[in-house]
């Protein structure tokens, strides 16, 4: 039975959300125009009347994730539990109509678009109404402001996309197949969404884009224009940098991580591979030199700089060698921040009918070894900071039934949300001692660290 047969009142609708934090800017888009239209947003899709889901379609892990969630949402409908299903988002945007077709029973699918139109249709499903079965996105997203969001992040971050798809020509990448060329924000877009942002009491700008260091060059500009003009903004905040390409490093950026107060000294800088002959067969600029160079160079310009960054393992064509150089790397460069995957075939990339595929259980194996290599660097260079001070934003805050005391979240400047390390802590409350709240930032002290390298901490008014 739908819930709209025993409620009265706006109709609930919820979205699940798949991907990564671009993909969640256009959740939170989705969330914000679903508002809008007075429909009653809820976190719970089994309240739902309508269920959306912004599908990701990067890799084939996430295109599996992406049917799984349609495939359970449809079974509630099939079920009487649900009454409508909306697909939107990369997997929309990449195969288009051919999912109706493989997903007769979904009610619409919206490629990526400004969601309006999106947001009428699902108040017209949840009515009953007739609605469009399919919506078309009406070409690429320009350089405006997308409008306002419904922000998902915890209040203490929120992410602040800067430009829209990638005109890197990577062999393994379908980016550009769904998000197109690259397409620089306005600065004065991106400063109104900051501000925005900021008076929302957002303390940390998490700076995102498929290529955050090609910002501004249609418009002879560069990232750090844009970072200096955001770092400028009144309020208490910091801003962060996510996936720069290595390509054309503004070397500007370098001042302001060294230097400017708002500016966290953490850089995002996904390499991919390090050995030289992956690296051209992946269509990545320069070689594995180049790529040394730029990150002695980043710190030699920015001391004490946290450095995160990507390795696929795995791509046709890599040798036994060249997994052993990947992982050597990790360990020289001491790269504890990182994420490692294994090569997905992508119809419609250069790299999809490439010769000397490596077998998943050997790509697998060498995904693994680099892992072994980060959880080395991470477990010293963690264990080192017990009985350091540390700064930690706090993102979470998780209260005790008595009432006796609360538990916290956070992060200090070297982890990034979501993708890297916490801080853990607790506060007593007894005798009505005051806690911390979402967007804090509190020095701790660092007495121990945990299984997965998380910190735990002690402090005035916390204890680990």
């Amino acid at each position: 039975m739908s819930t709209r047969d025993v409620l009265s009142g706006p109709i609930p609708v919820s979205l699940v959300h798949l991907g990564c934090a671009r993909n969640l800017i256009d959740s939170e888009l989705i969330l914000a125009r679903m508002a809008e239209e007075e429909l009653a947003v809820t976190g719970d899709p089994t309240q739902a009347d309508v269920v959306v889901i912004n599908t990701c379609s990067f890799i084939g892990e996430a295109r599996k994730e992406s049917v799984e969630a349609i495939e359970q949402q449809l079974d509630a409908k099939r079920r009487g539990d649900l009454r409508a299903v909306v697909v939107a988002g990369c997997l929309v945007e990449r195969y288009k109509k051919r999912l109706v077709r493989d997903f007769p029973d979904v009610d619409l699918f919206c490629e990526i678009s400004d969601y309006r139109a999106l947001a009428k249709a699902v108040r017209q499903l949840g009515e009953g109404a007739a609605a469009p079965a399919y919506l078309e996105a009406g070409g690429l997203r320009q350089d405006e402001r997308e409008g306002s969001r419904l922000l998902a992040t915890p209040g203490s971050y929120a992410y602040l996309r800067i430009s829209h798809g990638c005109s890197h020509q990577c062999s393994f990448c379908a980016i550009p197949v769904m998000r197109g060329k690259h397409r620089s924000k306005a600065l004065s877009a991106v400063l109104s969404e900051a501000e925005e942002l900021i008076q929302f009491g957002v303390r940390e700008l998490v700076i995102v884009a498929e290529d955050s260091t090609a910002w501004g060059r249609e418009m002879d500009l560069e990232l750090d224009d844009l970072v200096q003009a955001v770092a400028d903004l009144d309020g208490d905040f910091r801003v962060r940098v996510m996936y720069a390409y290595p390509n054309r490093f503004p070397w500007g950026l370098t001042r302001l991580l060294a230097e400017h107060p708002k500016v966290v000294p953490y850089l995002d800088i996904p390499v991919q591979h390090i050995a030289t002959p992956v690296l051209r067969a992946m269509r990545r600029h320069g070689s594995g030199d180049q790529v040394r160079r730029i990150l002695d160079r980043l710190r030699d310009e920015v001391p004490g700089l946290t450095l995160r960054t990507t390795l696929l393992m795995g791509f046709p064509g890599e040798t036994d060698a060249d997994a052993a150089e990947a992982a050597a790397f990790v360990r020289e460069y001491e790269l504890g921040r990182l994420g490692a995957f294994t090569y997905s075939p992508e119809e419609g990339t250069p790299g999809f009918d490439l010769p000397d595929r490596v077998p998943a259980e050997a790509a697998r194996e060498r995904r693994d070894a680099v892992l072994v290599a980060r959880d080395d660097v991470l477990r010293a260079s963690q264990r080192a900071r017990i009985g350091s001070a540390v700064e930690v934003l706090v993102d979470e805050v998780h209260g005790f039934p008595d009432g006796s005391r609360e538990a916290y979240v956070g992060r200090p400047d070297t982890d990034a949300p979501e993708v890297d390390l916490v801080a853990r802590f607790e506060s007593n409350l007894a005798g009505g001692a005051p806690g911390f709240q979402v967007g804090d930032r509190v020095t701790l002290t660092v007495e121990r660290i945990d299984s997965e390298f998380d910190l735990h901490c002690s402090g005035p008014g916390a204890q680990a």
